[in-house]
Formats: C-alpha cells, structure tokens, sequence
C-alpha cells in the first residue's frame, strides 16, 4: 500500500495542551482535501496537514481549536521508556532488566533475564539499541533465507530499520525489510512477519495463494497477527532518549 504523500515540515510551533507544551510539526501537502491534525500513535508526533499553501497561515490556528482531540490522542499514547540501566525492556517476548556490567559492550543473561551494558552511563541507550538492531537483523538473516530457500527463492538484501508503519517489507526486486524492534516480541512473531515478506517474493499480493504460503511456512497465522494488534504499538515506547 502507498503512503500518501506529504512534504517535510514547513515548521514547528508550539500547543498549549492540557497545560504543557507540545511540539506542533506543520506540513504541506497538496493532496489534501482539507486541514487535518494527526497524533501519531506510538511517537506522540503531533501535524497538521495543510492542503496549501494560502492554508498554512491558518494551520496553527486550526490544531489550536483541535486541543481537545489532540489531548485525547496523547493520553492513549504508551509511555516512554528509555533504554538505560534501571530500566526493564521485552527481550524475545520476555522482560529483561537493563544493568551495569563489566562485560560488554552488551551482555544479555537469558535464564536471569538481564541485559548488562558496559561503559559511560550516557553511551548505555545507544549500545543497547545497536546490539538489538545486529540480533534483530541476524534472526531475520537467518529466518528470511531459510523460508526463502524453501520457496526456491533468495532475497536480494536484507536490511533493519526502525519503522513506525510497519513491521516489514518486501520490494520488486526481493529486498527484504524489518523493523529491528521485532527483536523485542516472541519469536513466533518474529517468525511470522518475516514468513509473510518472503512469501511476498513469490506473491507480491494477499490472496489466497500468498497466504497459502505463509501458512505453509510458518502454520497458524492468527496467533502472531493478534499479538501484534494488541501489543504491537507498544514496541515503539522503547528508545534511545
């Protein structure tokens, strides 16, 4: 499915909202029908969308009368959690504990359920999120040429990323793509998302035969689609700052 296409923003101010301050990002898009004010759902991000030009002078304006809502749409927002020792973070569908540790850079302790991170207390949050991206991308490595070579087929490239939209993807030319925050849900998840993009490079749709194979990969597809509906969004509360 294509996104619609929005510009970068215009510029930021800032809303009164329930007694703070919240960051307003403006954007231009000319697609647009109408003013509209989104909140993202896992950030928090704040826009408003201009469908021109002559409309920006009126934007601010407009999510101003549109607090109410916004202040909603933040409230159901999950809390941030910083990657840093003291803090706890899903790990393979289980809760491990972020601490201090001497071996490293970073450590983890399955059976204790512990993370240790080594060095400077500021340079914690990004080792962390570096060591999660390397296992993120090595399980999807080895999961995505395994299901691939069952199809006859290899991927072209595989890459991870932080994706707010989606979990994975996969392009004409069977390049593959996936959130490295799959790394933090059970591995049947895992196991499930990244079926479903191989399975897209051999059916770059979702009829029957497409989901024929993921079945077929990876058998009961509605368990890993439930998780992700209930506890997908709340993979995105974890970050570097």
């Amino acid at each position: 499915m294509r996104k619609q296409v929005v510009k970068n923003i215009v510029r930021r101010e800032l809303l009164m909202i329930d007694g703070r301050d919240v960051e307003l990002g403006v954007k231009l898009n000319p697609q647009a029908r109408r003013m509209i004010v989104k909140v993202h759902p896992t950030s928090g991000e704040v826009i408003v969308i201009a469908p021109s030009k002559r409309a920006l002078d009126r934007a601010v304006e407009f999510a101003r009368s549109e607090a109410a809502w916004i202040a909603r749409q933040l409230a159901q927002v999950p809390s941030r959690v910083v990657l840093t020792p003291g803090a706890h973070i899903p790990f393979r569908g289980k809760e491990h504990a972020i601490q201090r540790g001497e071996e490293g850079p970073v450590v983890v302790h399955e059976q204790e359920q512990i993370i240790s991170v080594s060095g400077r207390l500021e340079h914690a949050p990004r080792r962390i999120v570096d060591f999660l991206k390397k296992y993120a991308r090595q399980e999807c490595e080895t999961k995505s040429f395994g299901y691939a070579a069952r199809l006859g087929l290899k991927p072209t490239r595989i890459t991870v990323r932080d994706t707010a939209s989606r979990w994975g993807s996969c392009s004409s030319t069977k390049s593959l793509s996936f959130s490295w925050r799959l790394i933090m849900a059970p591995p049947f998840v895992l196991d499930y998302v990244v079926a479903h993009e191989v399975a897209h490079m051999k059916e770059m749709n979702h009829g029957e035969n497409f989901w024929r194979i993921v079945e077929e990969l990876v058998g009961d597809v509605t368990k890993p689609q439930a998780w992700l509906r209930q506890h997908g969004a709340a993979l995105h509360r974890y970050r570097p700052r």
